[in-house]
């Protein structure tokens, strides 16, 4: 059925705000969009309905969701909101985008393609005849072609009092083994070279279910991390592609991964959310591993595969920090030796338990501990990189104009995409050496700078 505001089939806006979780909800919903036969556009004016896919994680991240929300009704006027900000409360308990925005369509949670197809229903009925065979087997993706998220959970059974992840995405749901390792076969069979693990908590996949046994392939599989990363580590060799984690919460099974790592058929890098070091403040943080020996289980992980590469996120400044306990986490950073990190300068957010705790500190002075431990964390990651001056790596080359004479952009397996550094690939000295972007190339690192490397193919 041609739409009489296009000429064609009816056209929907979309942005995608957030997270790699948000990116493949959004992923779910245009990949439903497009076998349903309708067109995506690229601005708000020329399409038939918006869809804002939101975050409503900090407050910046909330700011910047209500403010595309307000361009998107102002440039176009028809907007369905969904996403994690869908399901926030504002003052009172009411809605909070309903009560900054009252004129959207419809307003949802996330995980929601059901709701969300509904709502565009509503309002732009779908055309007569779907081009169900336009749509390729693994989907609709928002990433390169040549690296893809696979999220095989949804929500968090823990209540960390800085987080509000739980009220907006409720408790951990693991999803079939089956299914997921289904999602991985196609992506793998599509080209996907990279395949990067997500959830709220990797570690603790399968918990919710008791680790029920699933099928895939006519074999049973548990519900759990390590069997899945098995399938994973088997289905990736079959197809000459990697296997990264992110969110593994450092339990004592996930030492069970650690001899896939050793032998590759995982990639060696663990990203864990450690936040800080010292007991007490993770006692305020309520984090699941406050009783843990974080150093002891980093040495031993190391000594069961020493090309580990570990990322972590931190705070700095959380109530009640003292100059002491912040000293205790600087001092962790050196001697961990974590290979990349991030730090957030504590920022209260709506709802938080957190909010609650005595000892709130001046924003000055949160934001001077994150200027600090950037400066220590950096200074550690710059000395793990030199020592990787000589080394031969396998490199995924994510850009490589002309194909690659004057030279490309790559990453390591110790370098996950968007959040830690690159390769800067030196232009081939052989004329018949070429790079192509989605393929592996060796090359040798000849120089460090920053958080990069850079490095000769060969």
């Amino acid at each position: 059925m041609s739409n009489p505001t296009t000429g064609g089939a009816p056209k929907i806006g979309f942005v995608s705000l957030g997270c790699p979780k948000a990116l493949t909800d959004s992923e779910l919903i245009l990949t439903q969009l497009r076998a349903e036969g309708y067109d995506t556009s690229k601005t708000f004016a020329g399409a038939d309905v918006v869809i804002v896919n939101t975050c409503g994680f900090i407050d910046d991240a909330v700011k910047e969701s209500l403010d595309t929300i307000g361009e998107a009704l102002a440039e176009n006027g028809k907007v369905v909101v969904t996403g994690c900000l869908g399901a926030k409360a504002g003052e009172g308990g009411a809605n909070l985008v309903r009560q900054m925005h009252p004129s959207v369509l419809a307003v949802t949670g996330p995980h929601a393609t059901q709701e969300v197809m509904d709502a565009v229903h509503a309002h732009v009925p779908k055309p007569h005849d779907p081009f169900v065979d336009l749509v390729p087997p693994q989907g609709v993706k928002l990433t390169p072609k040549h690296y893809a998220y696979l999220k095989i959970s949804e929500g968090c059974n823990h209540r960390c009092t800085f987080c509000i992840i739980p009220s907006m995405r409720g408790d951990l749901v693991s999803r079939p083994v089956g299914e997921v390792l289904a999602e991985a076969q196609r992506l793998f069979e599509s080209g996907v070279k990279e395949l990067l693990v997500i959830s709220q908590d990797t570690s603790a996949y399968g918990v919710d279910v008791k680790y029920r046994t699933g099928f895939w392939d006519g074999k049973p599989v548990k519900t759990r991390m390590t069997e899945l990363c098995e399938q994973l580590a088997a289905l990736a060799e079959r197809h000459g592609a990697w296997v990264r984690l992110h969110y593994v919460y450092p339990y004592p099974h996930v030492d069970e991964i650690l001899p896939l790592m050793a032998r590759g058929g995982i990639l060696p890098y663990l990203d864990v959310p450690f936040q800080h070091s010292h007991p007490d403040v993770l006692k305020r943080m309520k984090r699941p591993a406050s009783g843990e020996k974080n150093l002891e289980r980093l040495q031993r992980w190391r000594a069961a595969c020493p090309e580990l590469v570990v990322r972590s996120t931190f705070i700095a400044g959380f109530p009640g920090e003292t100059e002491a306990e912040f000293e205790h986490l600087l001092e962790f950073i050196r001697e961990a030796q974590i290979d990349r990190a991030g730090c957030f300068a504590y920022s209260p957010v709506a709802g938080a338990a957190a909010n609650e705790l005595p000892g709130m500190l001046p924003a000055e002075l949160r934001e001077e501990r994150r200027a600090r431990f950037m400066a220590v964390a950096e200074q550690v990651s710059a000395d793990k990189l030199r020592r990787r001056v000589g080394a031969t790596m396998q490199v995924l080359v994510d850009s490589a104009p002309a194909l690659g004479r004057q030279g490309g952009v790559g990453r390591s397996y110790a370098d996950a995409p968007e959040i830690d550094g690159r390769v800067r690939l030196l232009p081939p000295q052989k004329a018949s050496k070429t790079l192509k972007v989605g393929e592996f190339t060796r090359a040798q690192v000849v120089a460090a700078e920053g958080h990069d490397l850079v490095a000769q193919p060969i």
